[in-house]
């Protein structure tokens, strides 16, 4: 084993992490990806106002770069996998050299062959896997998700080599009809105007491969197809606002507000991104989403040098689960969903120096269309009755409804 990772993007490397020997981690850029007028972003946090690429950086003790950090899954799903690969969770290093070959976005981490071992916090830890295999197919967040290949009659979570067309989420552990629940905001995010991917609920005896995670309050899986992946296999550039904002997971929740977001939105997208990010976060008051964190917002990189905003994902009501729950992030001064006004989004246009129009515009447009399509579409979501009587009483209490 190596104490030097090799960063690959597109293919192509484009720098290293290093293991030191206090069990710190450093990222350094190649000089060839330095020198390259027309390099690919990683992102936008390694990007000056100005254009230029900062090249700066500095040590880590125990984690990774936020950068890399965020590539890494949380919680239980982290505890798991490092369990099965006989490392520390807390150790970084180990667990991104583990799952490297499948990570989100277009980033590939290997272990340098050109650096052999040479740190003795190497020897800390067994690097013999027990179950090699299964590594490489869980992305980050805390969630139990693995990337699965769709094949007629069901999902399939491979048991060799890389790959994955689509993400399966499994139920939670503590709240029930989880999938259920995502999957019908999914389908009327859709109808409302906003981007989502292909989603399919399946029943959990359809999924091979899967490991043993205990119980689970629930009988069917969300299939979320990847937008980070081309229909031929080929890798398209994401990366989430946890990456961009050089926030760690555990900060998730907190240093970054929605008025924030909406500024960098605007600058680097223009007017169209702009009205998406309003739509969204307009959807998300009236629907009682209390979890879009920063790493539920991404970056997506068809063109190679531009961001935009990805298709929209992870959107769950939580008001069902969480009666008293709050916005994951400030919004202008408040995070209380049911007082957010049209006041409220005037107060960001001004705060933010927004255009107001297209905000105005697409704040109410959204209201109107929410409303409508969640009574006229209800009653084909796959989602018990009450379950969704709390997210028709919430979203009926917010002062954004009463104000239609």
């Amino acid at each position: 084993m190596s104490n030097v990772l090799d960063v690959f993007l597109y293919d192509q490397k484009i720098g290293t992490i290093t293991l030191l020997p206090n069990d710190s981690t450093m990222f350094v850029f190649e000089d060839s990806y330095i020198s390259n007028a027309q390099r690919p972003a990683l992102s936008q946090s390694f990007i000056k106002p100005t254009g230029e690429l900062i090249t700066e950086t500095r040590p880590y003790r125990t984690k990774l770069p936020p950068f890399f950090s965020n590539l890494l899954p949380e919680g239980s799903m982290r505890n798991y996998l490092a369990e099965r690969g006989g490392v520390e969770p807390e150790r970084e290093f180990h667990l991104l050299r583990l799952l490297g070959d499948d990570l989100s976005g277009a980033i590939t981490i290997k272990d340098s062959a050109a650096n052999p071992a040479t740190n003795p916090n190497l020897d800390a830890v067994d690097h013999h896997p027990k179950e090699p295999d299964i590594y490489h197919f869980s992305l980050a967040g805390v969630q139990l998700k693995f990337s699965a290949l769709m094949r007629k009659g069901g999902l399939t979570i491979p048991t060799h080599g890389v790959g994955g067309d689509w993400i399966v989420k499994l139920p939670s552990a503590q709240f029930s009809h989880v999938p259920e629940n995502e999957h019908a905001m999914m389908r009327l995010a859709e109808k409302v105007g906003i981007p989502v991917p292909e989603t399919k609920l399946v029943p959990i005896e359809n999924i091979t491969g899967l490991p043993d995670l205990g119980v689970l309050q629930g009988k069917q899986a969300i299939a979320v197809k990847r937008f980070d992946r081309t229909e031929k296999g080929g890798k398209i550039h994401i990366e989430d606002f946890a990456q961009v904002y050089t926030v760690f997971p555990d900060d998730k929740y907190e240093k970054v507000s929605y008025r924030n977001i909406a500024q960098m939105i605007w600058t680097l997208t223009g007017e169209e991104g702009l009205s998406d990010f309003i739509r969204r976060l307009t959807f998300i008051i009236l629907t009682g989403n209390g979890d879009m964190h920063l790493k539920n917002w991404s970056f997506i990189y068809n063109d190679p040098r531009k961001p935009e905003l990805s298709p929209a994902y992870d959107l769950v009501s939580t008001i069902p689960y969480l009666p008293k729950d709050g916005l994951a992030l400030q919004f202008v001064d408040t995070k209380d969903m049911q007082k957010i006004g049209i006041s409220d989004f005037q107060r960001l246009v001004r705060k933010a120096e927004l255009p107001e129009y297209p905000v105005m515009n697409t704040l109410k447009e959204t209201v109107e269309k929410t409303l409508t399509l969640w009574n006229e579409e209800k009653a084909h979501y796959d989602l018990p009755s009450d379950i969704q009587d709390r997210i028709y009483d919430h979203m009926t209490k917010t002062t954004l409804a009463k104000s239609e």
